[in-house]
């Protein structure tokens, strides 16, 4: 059994909600902004804004639970330290496990929260809450971060699809990120970074021909919406013109572009390829950029396993960093790293750690945020938090601010039910936000 605590942390909160205070009354529905899948944007000018703005996001998922211990917050030389050192940082007073040097040197880059305090010990619960903010239960499922960064700001000039996952394994459109948005805000996945099958127009069929082609199928896509349900129908098209834009962009899977020094830069291995695919992504203005690692999960042998999980990761993640700093594409792309929870700090029998939720850490680094700067601690053996406690739902408030999007107005519109867009009793963290 893993390591429980006998208390569980509290994370911050408000003893009368922010929604209480505002009201749901007239008042509160001018200055409101709808989200929904269905009803679009309440107001049209605060919209149309959004969706010209230039912010993107590089989202790091390290699938299974990052050590916190063996990463961002080390306790070298206690009961529960394991068996690596400390080193310092670019930030004095700052250190992290010597299995992150390279990130190390670009700790004036980032921004820390140290004090990541969860409510879920496992992935079936742990992986769906935290990337949706899930703001309480209200009984519909929330789209994931991915999903309604795209949903409100939109593909931008690029015209690409907005919310794009690099992952190993297979690809596809992911409709289920979507929640209640619809299954247009789904994300598309290049499975090991590849391009969908079939991407490429036959070379027997004309420019003319194809044009043809799609203007009948958009002429069927009417014919059949008619008196139905337009989410599936619409997220049907969608695909058809992402895929079509796409197909022009065939650059962006064409890894003979990438430098030789890029390639040893960012590493020889997944994740390193995915990160170098990811920044091609961005730097072609793709809204969202969701880069996926798996293997987190080390239950047994984890000191051997994490070190070369922490060792890939820190390659191909300060490699990035170092590039949008370098081409000023940090001004505009927010970066978060960070897993569904944490490792427990005891270790288990088979030399692991399970799963901790109760204290761990996640990283940022770009637009909006407060470069060289860490928030929050945890005690001295890294068990509990000891000062203020932040749960997924403060992430998403500041998430959202830090693109431009105000939380204190800002709603969903669920087929004319108003939703907020970050758990409504929580609140952006001010520490982390430029």
């Amino acid at each position: 059994m893993p390591y429980r605590p006998t208390k569980l942390c509290t994370p911050i909160d408000h003893a009368v909600s922010r929604r209480r205070i505002l009201g749901l009354g007239a008042g509160a529905a001018a200055g409101a902004v709808g989200l929904g899948g269905l009803g679009g944007l309440t107001q049209p000018a605060v919209a149309d804004k959004l969706k010209e703005s230039d912010k993107q996001v590089l989202f790091v998922w390290l699938d299974g639970g990052m050590s916190q211990l063996e990463s961002w917050d080390p306790k070298p030389n206690t009961r529960f330290g394991g068996p690596y050192r400390s080193i310092k940082t670019s930030l004095p007073g700052v250190h992290f496990s010597e299995l992150m040097p390279r990130s190390a040197k670009l700790a004036h880059r980032l921004c820390l929260v140290r004090s990541m305090c969860t409510q879920d010990n496992s992935h079936s619960a742990g992986v769906p809450r935290i990337q949706r903010g899930d703001p309480k239960n209200r009984g519909v499922i929330y789209p994931y971060f991915g999903s309604a960064v795209a949903q409100l700001m939109g593909p931008g000039k690029s015209k690409l699809p907005p919310y794009v996952w690099i992952k190993p394994g297979s690809g596809g459109f992911k409709h289920q990120d979507a929640g209640f948005l619809g299954p247009k805000y789904g994300s598309l996945a290049f499975g090991d970074g590849k391009p969908p099958d079939n991407l490429l127009r036959h070379e027997s069929v004309t420019t003319e021909e194809d044009d043809a082609r799609n203007a009948l199928r958009q002429r069927f896509n009417q014919r059949y919406g008619q008196n139905r349900r337009p989410a599936a129908n619409e997220a049907n098209s969608y695909v058809y013109d992402m895929a079509r834009t796409l197909m022009k962009r065939q650059d962006l899977f064409d890894a003979s572009t990438f430098s030789k020094n890029d390639v040893q830069r960012y590493g020889e291995h997944d994740l390193g390829r995915h990160m170098l695919i990811g920044r091609k992504m961005l730097e072609a203005g793709v809204r969202f950029v969701k880069v996926n690692s798996y293997g987190w999960d080390t239950h047994g042998d984890h000191f051997n396993g994490t070190a070369s999980l922490i060792g890939k990761f820190d390659q191909a993640f300060s490699a990035i960093i170092e590039d949008l700093y370098a081409t000023g594409l940090h001004k505009r792309v927010l970066v978060i790293a960070m897993s569904e929870f944490g490792r427990t700090p005891r270790v288990n029998g088979h030399y692991g750690r399970d799963h901790w939720p109760e204290a761990w850490s996640l990283a940022m680094a770009g637009a909006g945020v407060r470069h060289g700067h860490v928030v929050g601690q945890t005690n001295d053996e890294g068990t509990w938090v000891t000062s203020d406690a932040y749960d997924i739902g403060h992430m998403f408030h500041t998430w959202f601010t830090a693109l431009g999007i105000d939380t204190r107005f800002a709603e969903y519109d669920n087929n004319g039910q108003p939703l907020p867009i970050a758990h409504d009793d929580m609140h952006p963290v001010k520490e982390v936000l430029s």
